[in-house]
């Protein structure tokens, strides 16, 4: 039996044990504007967080940062030399192996810098434990901390293309300041299925190997060997699918043809872009309380 004194006490334990505040898990910014803000607001960590991570991939290798250019140069040769020399690709736009290389490094730079991120991303929280235990971390930025590293990447790559395109034809058109813009609905959706694939990793640790058979299954499925239009009508829905197609095309008209890109198209890819990001966003922060319990 209890006491009457011992009747308050225990009335007042059980109401702290009920009490919403004690259940309630931390809420999470979920809207659009965050999607850049997310970035933004901790630019300095993810700035770090970026070199940290670019400086420790190659950290005691013999060449260093350098291998940043030296292994999309050696995956372009050994690419140049099977598709245009021994399974010969018609380029309609492309004569001559030089060319064929050219019009090829564009898509494959595009397409490492997607993949890259795709396949890093079920690990990112798996493999930064400690950061997900600590209250006050931002564990969204590890997604933005891909996408830059990643970007990194790209710009090595591009700037080596831009050297071959020089020592070629001897010129840069002038529509190659519009790589930026055409760059971005690229690095949207990339951040977005970043953001959806981190927290994927936590919950179903089988995501890691779905999504290299995912990005290997793309690169042929991409416009990156080939041009879009000498895919037969029937298959080319598959490209409209494709978050790859719009800056590969794009990237070639506007470095080859010297045509900028279509605006209306370019808004309309920076909206789609945008959403999936935005998505990715949404599902990352209503998931994330629960990764301390997984974890």
């Amino acid at each position: 039996m209890h006491t009457a004194a011992s009747l308050p006490a225990r009335r007042e334990r059980d109401m702290a044990n009920s009490s919403p505040l004690r259940s309630a898990r931390p809420v999470y910014p979920i809207g659009p504007a965050f999607v850049l803000l997310s970035c933004w607001n901790r630019r300095e960590l993810v700035r770090g967080l970026v070199v940290r991570d670019v400086m420790g991939r190659y950290r005691g290798s013999l060449f260093g940062v350098l291998w940043a250019l030296v292994q999309p140069l050696i995956l372009l040769a050994i690419y140049t030399l099977v598709f245009s020399e021994i399974l010969p690709t018609r380029w309609p736009h492309a004569a001559g192996t030089a060319q064929f290389a050219l019009h090829f490094f564009i898509g494959l730079i595009l397409f490492n810098f997607f993949a890259e991120c795709l396949n890093r991303s079920p690990a990112l929280v798996l493999g930064n434990p400690n950061f997900v235990k600590k209250v006050r971390f931002p564990v969204e930025v590890l997604a933005w901390m891909a996408v830059g590293s990643a970007l990194f990447q790209l710009a090595v790559s591009f700037a080596a293309w831009m050297a071959f395109q020089l020592a070629i034809e001897g010129f840069l058109p002038w529509t190659v300041v519009w790589m930026p813009l055409i760059l971005l609905p690229i690095v949207l959706w990339t951040l977005g299925l970043s953001w959806i694939l981190a927290s994927l990793g936590v919950f179903v640790r089988d995501a890691g190997q779905a999504v290299g058979l995912l990005t290997t299954g793309l690169l042929f499925l991409s416009p990156v060997f080939y041009e879009a239009s000498a895919v037969p009508q029937r298959w080319r829905w598959i490209l409209a699918l494709d978050p790859l197609t719009f800056p590969i095309e794009q990237a070639r008209r506007a470095l080859f043809d010297g045509q900028s890109p279509d605006p209306l198209a370019l808004a309309a890819q920076g909206l789609v872009g945008f959403a999936a990001a935005w998505l990715g966003l949404v599902w990352f922060q209503r998931t994330r309380s629960g990764f301390a319990d997984v974890l």
